[in-house]
């Protein structure tokens, strides 16, 4: 559970707050094995048994006061007594992992109807028909990945949709399909219920048995354009090719799965493979409304396109989440598909929406491997709770709230790299006190459940021949063949200090944390108020900010009339802290996810962006918005580890490779004045390929890598990360001008800011 603030030292008071310009917040991730400076929590039983305050209804932690018969809260200063049970559970120094350390993980006691829940986990692909040859190769690929992916003891379920839905039995020699005609109409309902066309037993096969079978069932897959190439066939099959009825193959799923919630699963996941846009029967989408209408200056085409278009895939969600199915989107086009509508579907039941353009270089296959091979926790409940003298403010994230307690979260499905943010208010006037000792409190409380593999034993051995032995050993593999259910708490209590002045709070900055914040306010503004709104919001803010600082510093006693702006240092040339902030503010107005319809960006990979950014970390999404990159001398050797984004640092750079990582793209180039002895493409075992496989390593999902040799290759790719010879200003197209000019207009702004 790893847990980053905005600033170390928090603000004294609502005063010192407005005064900074600063947001105030934090970023959590809270199925991370371990926290933000590498500690693993401490283990433990008895998470039921940890005292709670009477009054707020936080967890008893290490920073609470002791004695025999009372505690008192370490987060509203509530006293609270001790049971006889609690006091025989403390009795001794280091009885209780609670006791020990501030960040414990505890099981918890199952209910009735957790202890009798099956385990095994299922998977079901559901795959677009409505497709191509390309397309199906790579989700044939990208399942075979997933396969290997599976512990033993793992259901799969093989669907396809088209205007029909298919269902596979393939636990026979030989594949047998069950199709389902879907309705055209828009509220259409199915002419046979599923478990009527195939009971769920027969669909859903165990991996370790069937691996070769769903293999060759998808060997079977045609695209709908190849099922007539005779030109023979007759009636509905031949009238209806090409319907893409996503959204009732969706439904019917759901309920499908869901009629077994709890008795053959605990939690379902769906990987739906899409190739377009749902054309067909209910939960079908105007693609029309993207059309060149959109790309005359006279119309706001983001503010048109980034909302839902109808609330089918929101309200399947929902019901998704009765259900207990997880839902992932693995959408492979450049076709319009509106995104905008179908994110609700994955991101509200806690899947994951993957956008591939195209099959060439599609990394489809291991982000498949790679999300199924981590380990993910589900129906989780997140609570963050503060001292009396601040709260929690907007929340950020895939999860959706408690309809009845506030600041309660639901996440339906959470891996270890799922963030969610949260910003601060204060809930008085005058702040944290000056005259105490105590300080700011966070806690957050993580409740979740994992599914436990069975537990492997050795085969008897020679010196295991006893026949009663053998047995044992037989009945035990027997009983533990099945995985089982673990519900457990993780709880995570933090202080905080308090800044005495607006040095301390700015040299206090965590400028990660501050773009997460940043990322997340201006995707709600964009989807409200259109991306034009979310830029000014942004450039609004750095503005806000250096004013501010500057006020702090005095560097503008004399100067307020000055049109030159040479008294304003909007670079923070005093904080190292901020320093970092306007080239990522810059970089981020750069990114595709707040630019123009009109510089070509695609609403679809707009949306796909929101949906990736808002559940980055901090470090990953400041990958993502300032690229790192880094010289090499050769292959072996490091030059440089960080260079500017610009062309003219490769100019002054000696070193002739350059490695760039942008988090979903790697890129290797070699310069054109790069000696010709040099090997081209790296060998796999220098220490550049060594940095690379470590990057990839540790990514939540695979990046692209690419190797560009100048004067050779098309090194466009590689330039157009090169962001700061281009301009942001407020045409926002690129031109001549870059970062330099636009500290120059926030410059000129500040000064106008604090006439």
């Amino acid at each position: 559970m790893a847990l980053r603030a905005t600033v170390v030292r928090f603000p004294s008071d609502p005063d010192a707050q407005e005064s900074s310009g600063l947001p105030w917040g934090v970023t959590v991730t809270p199925f991370a094995s371990k926290d933000e400076n590498g500690n693993s929590p401490v283990y433990g039983s008895g998470g039921d048994l940890i005292p709670r305050c009477e009054n707020c209804w936080a967890y008893y932690n290490t920073y609470c006061d002791q004695d025999q018969w009372a505690w008192t809260c370490s987060l509203c200063g509530t006293l609270n007594g001790l049971s006889s049970e609690t006091i025989a559970r403390y009795s001794l120094p280091e009885s209780a992992p609670e006791n020990i350390s501030s960040f414990v993980d505890l099981e918890l006691p199952l209910d009735g109807l957790e202890e009798d829940m099956q385990a095994r986990p299922v998977y079901v692909a559901a795959i677009d028909l409505a497709s191509s040859e390309e397309f199906l190769e790579l989700t044939k690929s990208a399942l075979l990945a997933a396969l290997e992916a599976l512990a033993p003891g793992s259901l799969f379920g093989l669907a396809t949709f088209s205007h029909k839905l298919g269902l596979y039995d393939v636990q026979g020699p030989i594949p047998v399909v069950k199709n389902v005609f879907l309705p055209s109409d828009s509220d259409g309902t199915l002419p046979i219920e599923l478990e009527d066309a195939m009971p769920l037993f027969s669909f859903l096969a165990p991996v370790e048995t069937c691996k070769d079978r769903i293999a060759s069932a998808l060997e079977t897959l045609r695209p709908t354009s190849s099922w007539d190439s005779t030109g023979s066939g007759q009636g509905l099959d031949r009238i209806l090719l090409g319907g893409r009825g996503f959204g009732l193959a969706m439904e019917t799923l759901i309920s499908y799965l869901g009629s077994e919630h709890g008795n053959t699963f605990a939690l379902a996941r769906i990987f739906a493979f899409l190739s377009g846009p749902p054309d067909y029967g209910p939960g079908q989408l105007d693609t029309r409304r993207y059309g060149e209408q959109y790309a005359s200056k006279g119309e706001d085409a983001e503010l048109a396109l980034l909302p839902e278009q109808t609330p089918f895939y929101k309200d399947l969600a929902a019901v998704a989440v009765q259900a207990g199915v997880c839902i992932d989107i693995l959408a492979v086009t450049n076709e319009y598909t509106d995104l905008a509508s179908l994110k609700f579907l994955s991101i509200d039941s806690g899947g994951s929406l993957f956008l591939y353009p195209n099959t060439d270089d599609s990394t489809l296959p291991q982000d498949m491997y790679r999300m199924l091979s981590r380990p993910y926790a589900f129906n989780c409940i997140m609570r963050l709770r503060t001292s009396s003298e601040f709260k929690p403010g907007n929340s950020y994230g895939h999860f959706f709230p408690d309809p009845q307690y506030e600041n309660v979260q639901h996440i339906i499905c959470c891996d270890s790299y799922a963030t969610y943010a949260y910003d601060f208010d204060f809930a008085n006037n005058y702040g944290f006190s000056r005259h105490t000792s105590e300080l700011p409190m966070l806690q957050l409380a993580f409740q979740y459940t994992v599914v436990v593999p069975p537990q492997e034993f050795p085969t008897p051995g020679s010196g295991l021949t006893n026949r009663y032995l053998c047995l044992c050993h037989a009945f035990l593999c027997f009983a533990l063949s099945k995985y089982t259910i673990k519900r457990r708490l993780r709880i995570r209590t933090m202080q905080f200090e308090v800044a005495r002045n607006m040095n301390e709070l700015y040299d206090s900055v965590e400028h990660e944390v501050v773009l997460s914040i940043l990322v997340h306010k201006v995707i709600l503004a964009s989807l409200s108020e259109g991306v034009r709104e979310g830029r000014m919001l942004l450039h609004d803010w750095l503005v806000i900010l250096a004013a501010q600082y500057n006020d702090a510093c005095k560097n503008v006693a004399n100067g307020y009339g000055s049109s030159t702006g040479s008294l304003i240092d909007v670079t923070f040339s005093q904080c190292p802290q901020l320093q970092p902030l306007p080239r990522l503010v810059f970089a981020l107005l750069r990114n595709p996810l707040l630019r123009f319809h009109e510089e070509g960006i695609h609403p679809d990979y707009r949306i796909y962006l929101q949906c990736l950014f808002s559940g980055l970390e901090p470090s990953s999404l400041h990958r993502a918005i300032y690229p790192l990159l880094t010289s090499y001398a050769t292959p072996d050797k490091l030059a440089y580890p960080r260079h500017s984004l610009s062309r003219a640092a490769l100019l002054t750079s000696e070193s002739p490779i350059f490695f760039l990582d942008a988090f979903t793209t790697l890129i290797v180039f070699y310069s054109s004045t790069a000696d010709p002895t040099l090997p081209y493409p790296p060998p796999h075992d220098c220490l550049l390929r060594t940095t690379i496989n470590k990057v990839k390593q540790e990514r939540s999902m695979t990046p692209r890598l690419m190797f560009i040799r100048g004067g050779q290759d098309d090194p466009t790719p590689f330039e157009n990360y090169l962001i700061e010879e281009q301009d942001v200003d407020g045409s926002g197209f690129a031109s001549v001008m870059g970062f330099v000019s636009f500290l120059e207009e926030i410059s000129q702004s500040v000064l106008e800011y604090m006439k």
